[in-house]
């Protein structure tokens, strides 16, 4: 039996979309957009910016081919949910374009690819005994010759408005532009007007349109060439030169800029100081996202992310007026993702859309990669005590402090930009283990961090602890020399499930 799907827009699937894709159903998805992982563990080891993302492409996936087969089986699947009228976008950098390519050739067809555009992601690199790495590439498909695309304009370049916007009168700069065809034609196209017949020269009249339906109140397919030259004329938008060759006065307020071509190099990436920095490292600024939004859909269409990290292209989606469905398989992206839709646009997690299989099982944590599990236990804790839980950007010497808690009144002040009066100081350390049975030597270990971050409380996540470090907790809370709170993952996990 076939199974029913539901589309289900304002989504946002945790999981690997080789599985939530099953979910959406055939072609009912507008437009495209992944920039997806060169290791299926992309958002776990790099979403705090760790150094495994600097590990070679080899060392993170094994080859191209394994890229391949990981990556083929769900640009299938996209493939399958994209509308016969739909766009594909799929967003790489050097180490595996060219295999891409010729995936998606075989999946699309060679015959709907409609562009290669090479997105300048960087300055100028100093890499050595090569020229730099400073782009990425963006493969635009779609499945059809009919589809939806909006040309972008970008503004001209200084050069080229000197060259061609020579000229200047009371309207503004402007440019002259034949009022004539290549070829000769019978009829109407071929008078002769203010001495000038175009057939001499092997042309005809080709009068713009556009500007004469500026200027009357009928339709311009009303009028006859002589009338339209007449309309122009009138108006100053012709003029005739010393050897009685008109031309037609093309102003530059009128000119919506020069045609977006498929290299990129207007939209920076995301600086250190920009205020849509998360942290993520791969995190795209909203302005490509917007452009391709806007390029490649209408308002009310359904735009997919299946990689979609923390969350870019859902934002630029609500913005500009698109429902969405985004898919990631990093629970700690998926609720950077919520937030973002309530501090962006104030939209409340279960009411205006929803987090699908957000909920982790204790057998799924024992094996989710351990950066990601420390980032979950964070973050968990936090929610579920009413506090703001912060991860440690450092996975590797972080002194044994895997994230703090911060009061949730705390955080308002700060994101309304009071002044804290030393409140910033308030927090309390987390130590996180992804391990059975913590000992007593891990308690010394977590009691020594607290003392050296100036700390007297703190809490310690775990799926269990021993006999011999509940008894050192004891010990420590009764001589007044730390309150460490033992917390069991199955507990984050009972608590979680009382606030559903």
């Amino acid at each position: 039996m076939k199974k029913s799907h539901q589309l289900k827009t304002g989504s946002i699937y945790c999981g690997d979309c080789l599985k939530m894709l099953d979910e959406i159903p055939d072609e009912s998805i507008d437009l495209i957009y992944i920039d997806p992982p060169f290791n299926s563990n992309r958002n776990y080891e790099t979403f705090w910016g760790d150094v495994q993302e600097k590990r070679a492409f080899t060392d993170r996936f094994g080859d191209a081919d394994a890229y391949i087969r990981y990556m083929r089986p769900r640009v299938e699947k996209l493939y399958r949910v994209l509308k016969k009228t739909g766009s594909f976008y799929y967003h790489c950098d050097w180490h595996a374009s060219h295999y891409v390519k010729i995936m998606l050739d075989e999946i699309f067809s060679f015959n709907n690819f409609k562009n290669e555009i090479v997105w300048k992601r960087t300055s100028a690199h100093n890499d050595p005994k090569q020229y730099g790495r400073n782009s990425d590439r963006i493969f635009f498909y779609t499945k059809s010759d009919k589809y939806t695309f909006h040309p972008q304009y970008t503004e001209y370049e200084e050069e080229y408005l000197n060259n061609f916007y020579r000229f200047k009168d009371k309207r503004g700069r402007y440019r002259l532009s034949d009022l004539t065809g290549a070829g000769v034609t019978k009829g109407d196209s071929n008078i002769e007007w203010k001495g000038y017949k175009p057939s001499t020269r092997k042309r005809h009249w080709a009068v713009p349109n556009w500007a004469v339906q500026k200027l009357i109140d009928k339709e311009v397919a009303e009028l006859t060439i002589r009338e339209k030259l007449e309309v122009l004329y009138e108006n100053g938008f012709i003029e005739i030169s010393k050897n009685g060759v008109p031309s037609f006065k093309r102003y530059l307020e009128e000119m919506k800029g020069a045609p977006l071509q498929e290299i990129w190099t207007d939209i920076p990436p995301i600086s250190a100081q920009a205020k849509e920095r998360l942290g993520y490292p791969t995190q795209k600024p909203m302005a490509l996202m917007e452009r391709i939004i806007s390029s490649s859909s209408n308002k009310g269409d359904v735009v997919l992310d299946a990689f979609c990290g923390c969350g870019t292209t859902l934002v630029a989606s609500q913005k500009l007026g698109r429902k969405w469905i985004g898919i990631d398989v990093s629970p700690t992206a998926c609720r950077v993702m919520s937030q973002r839709l309530w501090d962006d646009f104030k939209l409340v997690e279960g009411k205006d859309f929803e987090l699908v299989d957000i909920r982790k099982t204790e057998a799924e944590l024992r094996i989710m990669p351990h950066f990601e599990f420390q980032n979950w236990a964070v973050i968990a804790l936090g929610q579920l005590t009413d506090m703001s839980g912060i991860p440690n950007k450092r996975k590797s010497g972080d002194f044994g402090i895997d994230g703090r808690l911060y009061p949730i009144e705390l955080e308002k002040k700060k994101k309304a930009g009071e002044d804290l009066f030393g409140d910033v100081d308030r927090y309390y350390p987390v130590q996180v283990k992804q391990m059975d049975k913590v000992g007593r030597p891990d308690i010394d270990n977590f009691y020594a961090a607290m003392k050296r971050d100036g700390r007297d409380k703190g809490y310690f996540i775990a799926f269990g602890f021993s006999g011999e470090a509940e008894k050192e907790v004891k010990r420590l809370y009764k001589t007044g020399d730390a309150d460490i709170n033992l917390v069991t993952v199955k507990k984050l996990l009972e608590m979680e499930a009382n606030l559903l």
